[in-house]
């Protein structure tokens, strides 16, 4: 079994999960990246789980690709079986896969958009779920870390209701996932980015250059998030404490010294959107 650490970020091919797997690689580790577009063309945005991998080996760690739906619950439980057969265990989850329908940004009532928005619910809420349930056993032998990637729009409105419920979801499901890991020794956190320059955002941008006005400048780039997921599995003194909360990534970053790629430290977006949730800590089993 390798020494490096071993982690799987879900939805590798482009944006967050992309960036979080080459910061991942950039310190050496291995990194099966996932996701449904192996060849260009695939998906209206460019990118491939080949090229993330290979990206991940060129930066200094050891890039796996798998092509996996996160949708296919056999193909989920096949990805982390490969881990199973390969290592044994399982240091990092980052729980990055969604199914982000076109008119996402659009703006507009729900029931003006199609039905098709709550994909976000499938491979966004649900497949985090999947991909811990199957990763859990793999989890607990490395006492690793789950992080899934959320957002603000669970306290504000963004993007409509289906986003909205998605990520609101996650992070209580984030709470409730730490409550049972706990004993294992497994930590559970949900990761608040700010805006992020994602090959996505860029077009959006492209196409209207006023939606996000200067605060385009000072985005997160996706690595920025990989390095703070870093920084967190790499405090095993405070980490079990933080198991089961939500943060800004940017937060996270000014306490642990975290900067970007260019040597920013992007702003939290805490004035715009308020604190993160705290749970009630009542237990009904």
């Amino acid at each position: 079994m390798s020494k490096a650490l071993v982690c799987v970020v879900t939805g590798a091919s482009r944006g967050v999960g992309r960036g979080v797997a080459l910061a991942l690689g950039a310190a050496g580790t291995t990194v099966y990246v996932t996701g449904r577009s192996v060849k260009e063309g695939d998906s209206a945005l460019p990118g491939t789980v080949g090229q993330t991998a290979a990206d991940v080996t060129a930066a200094g760690g050891t890039g796996i690709a798998v092509a996996c739906d996160h949708g296919d619950d056999a193909q989920v439980a096949a990805l982390f079986e490969r881990v199973r057969r390969e290592h044994g265990r399982l240091d990092i989850l980052v729980n990055c896969a969604i199914a982000i329908p076109d008119p996402l940004t659009e703006v507009g009532p729900f029931w003006k958009k199609p039905l098709a928005m709550t994909q976000l619910l499938d491979v966004g809420l649900r497949s985090s779920y999947v991909a811990s349930h199957y990763a859990a056993d793999l989890l607990i032998a490395a006492r690793g870390l789950v992080v899934n990637i959320s957002s603000a729009s669970s306290r504000c409105y963004m993007h409509g209701p289906a986003y909205g419920a998605g990520k609101a979801a996650t992070d209580k499901m984030t709470f409730d996932m730490a409550y049972d890991f706990k004993p294992e020794g497994v930590s559970v956190v949900a990761l608040w980015p700010g805006l992020v320059k994602t090959e996505r955002s860029a077009r959006v941008c492209a196409a209207e250059p006023d939606k996000y006005g200067d605060s385009y400048d000072s985005a997160e780039t996706p690595q920025f998030i990989g390095r703070v997921v870093l920084a967190l599995h790499g405090d095993a003194d405070c980490l079990q404490k933080r198991s089961g909360g939500v943060f800004y990534t940017a937060e996270l970053a000014s306490q642990y010294g975290v900067q970007d790629i260019d040597g920013a430290q992007p702003p939290s977006p805490r004035a715009y959107f308020g604190a993160p949730p705290e749970f009630c800590p009542v237990v009904v089993e």
